[in-house]
């Protein structure tokens, strides 16, 4: 019974970025992705069920909420650290995540 409980774990997460290499998306931004602050579950929208933050495509502010970083129960702010559009989100929502884990490309 674990070995069916551990292979759909690795599949969503080795599955998904692949497509995003392909748009080569990274390309149209010349700078960094905006990370993770910490380890954490990573949270596109601010409940379960409510809508996301910020969508691709999105016009975002510096200051601006893109998602949110669950840690030991705490909800944590993730910024955006400077304006532009949303070129790419690069994680499932309630994905774990370490410190310094890309999420966004602005």
């Amino acid at each position: 019974a674990a070995a069916p409980a551990a292979a759909p774990t690795p599949a969503p997460t080795l599955a998904l970025p692949a497509p995003a290499s392909p748009a080569s998306a990274p390309a149209k931004s010349s700078l960094p992705p905006v990370k993770s602050p910490m380890a954490g579950t990573f949270y596109r929208s601010p409940a379960p069920g409510a809508p996301p933050f910020v969508n691709v495509g999105d016009q975002v502010q510096k200051g601006q909420v893109l998602c949110i970083v669950e840690a030991m129960k705490l909800m944590n702010e993730v910024e955006a650290d400077r304006s532009g559009t949303i070129v790419e989100i690069l994680l499932p929502d309630a994905t774990p995540v370490s410190m310094h884990t890309p999420l966004f490309v602005i």
